[in-house]
Order: C-alpha cells, then sequence, then structure tokens
C-alpha cells in the first residue's frame, strides 16, 4: 500500500522554523498499530492522518509513542495540506476529532486560523513533583485540563530552563506549558516539555495555547493576543478568545511530499 506523506513547517513563514508535523491523508483507517508505527518512524512530534467524512474529514492525530487528544500544529499542517494542495480551491475545512470534537481551519491568504476549545486553569494545585523538575520555582502555577502551567517573571526565565526529564517521567501523565510576559509586541512567550508522550521539548505547541490564551487574556485585560513559543526553532501564532473557544492562526510552510510503503 502507498500512502502520501507531506511534511509541513507549522507556525512559521520560514522553512526550518515552527513544528513540523507529518501529514497523511488516506480513504480509510489503517490499523492503529500500523498508524502508530508510522509515526514513530516520522519521528516528528505529531503525525496526523485523516479520512474523508461528509462534506470534510476525521482526524487522528499520533506522536512517536502514543495517540493525542489534540494536537494544533498537526492540524494547522492537516489544514495547509487540504487547502494548498488536496482542494486549493477550498477556503475552509472542518475536521472531526475523537476527543476534542470538531475543529476547523480557515485560509485567509497565507494565514490559517483554527477554531478550538478553550481551557482555563482551574482551582487546583500543580504538582510539586514536576515543578522541581522544571529546575527553578516558577511564580503561579496551576492546571488546567491536566496540564500543568507554570508561570514566571521573565522570558529569560523561561529560555533558561533545562527540565530533569527523567524526574518528570517518573511522574505518570506530567508535562508542562511554562510562560512568562513578552516584549516588543510579542503579548507572552511560553515552551512545552512532555517527556511522557515521547516528547522532551515541542517546538510551537497549538493545544498549549488552549490554556495560555485564556491565561494571559484575563491577565493583561485584551483578547487579541500575540504569542511565542521561544524553542530553538521558534513558533509564532495569533490568539483570540471567543468565550469559551479561541482562534488560533499562523503560517505553514510545505518542507516535503512524499510517499510511505507499507
Amino acid at each position: 500500500m502507498r500512502i502520501p506523506l507531506y511534511q509541513v513547517d507549522a507556525f512559521t513563514s520560514r522553512l526550518f522554523g515552527g513544528n513540523p508535523a507529518a501529514v497523511c491523508p488516506l480513504t480509510e483507517w489503517l490499523p492503529d498499530a500500523t498508524m502508530q508505527s508510522i509515526a514513530a518512524e516520522n519521528n516528528l512530534a505529531e503525525t496526523a492522518f485523516f479520512v474523508p467524512q461528509g462534506e470534510g474529514y476525521l482526524l487522528r492525530w499520533f506522536t512517536p509513542t502514543v495517540e493525542v487528544e489534540l494536537c494544533g500544529h498537526a492540524t494547522l499542517a492537516s489544514g495547509y495540506v487540504v487547502t494548498h494542495i488536496l482542494t486549493p480551491e477550498w477556503r475552509s475545512v472542518r475536521f472531526d476529532t475523537l476527543k476534542a470534537g470538531p475543529l476547523e481551519v480557515m485560509r485567509d491568504g497565507d494565514l490559517l486560523a483554527m477554531d478550538f476549545p478553550c481551557w482555563p486553569p482551574e482551582q487546583e494545585a500543580a504538582d510539586p513533583r514536576i515543578l522541581a523538575a522544571l529546575g527553578k520555582a516558577p511564580v503561579g502555577s496551576f492546571v488546567a485540563r491536566g496540564r500543568t502551567l507554570a508561570v514566571y517573571e521573565r522570558a529569560e526565565d523561561v529560555a533558561a530552563l533545562r527540565p530533569d526529564f527523567a524526574a518528570m517521567r517518573q511522574v505518570m501523565g506530567a508535562d508542562a506549558i511554562v510562560t512568562a510576559p513578552g516584549a516588543d509586541g510579542i503579548d507572552f512567550v511560553s515552551r512545552y516539555f512532555a517527556p511522557n508522550y515521547g516528547i522532551d521539548e515541542d517546538a510551537a505547541t497549538g493545544s498549549a495555547h488552549c490554556v495560555l490564551t485564556p491565561y494571559w487574556a484575563e491577565r493583561l485585560g485584551k483578547k487579541q493576543l500575540r504569542a511565542r513559543q521561544i524553542s530553538a526553532r521558534l513558533g509564532d501564532l495569533e490568539c483570540t478568545l471567543h468565550g469559551d473557544r479561541i482562534t488560533l492562526a499562523g503560517r505553514a510552510v510545505l518542507y516535503l511530499e512524499g510517499t510511505i510503503t507499507v
């Protein structure tokens, strides 16, 4: 069987920036074990698979080790593949998902905007073992939908973090979004660590901004925010709060087009 494969750098306007995702359009689902093996073979933070459903697609995402409930950059990459390559006459595409509900990607020139859920911080204390593993104590911490959010005073604090990933792996399901105020037109910066999902550090994480957007919107008193994920590759996102939904917008660049043989 020959399967199309696209690799797209998401949340960036330049090649080798943002977060790379593999996208595999399918006519019907492969066995879960095969999709997981393809994701492991690709060895990217995420591989997206989608099949036709109604006037859109059903979408799933796999890291090299597990299937995840939501992935922003691979959704953006999938939207790019549909609206730029498969059906360039389309200006939007709807993806239905198993756990995150319907997601729409809309094309406006070279900008792709996604309708995503909003996950504000909850009144639950963060696990001290996860905070300790970050290597520097944050000035505040929260939990949102099981994700740890650690807030620092300065962007430099976030950039300097060198987490103990071995210690984080000892805490089942542990991951951490770390954030601080931005500067020079950037409202906030972040990084995302997910060693229990096969990704020590993710380069540009859409789902993390489902947590970050409501936090910073409330803190800064504004609903439109510019965000930068300050991993080595850098990712830029435009975030807008709409009640219990958010819009995440960014650009994408095609890196690779090929075929998988399984």
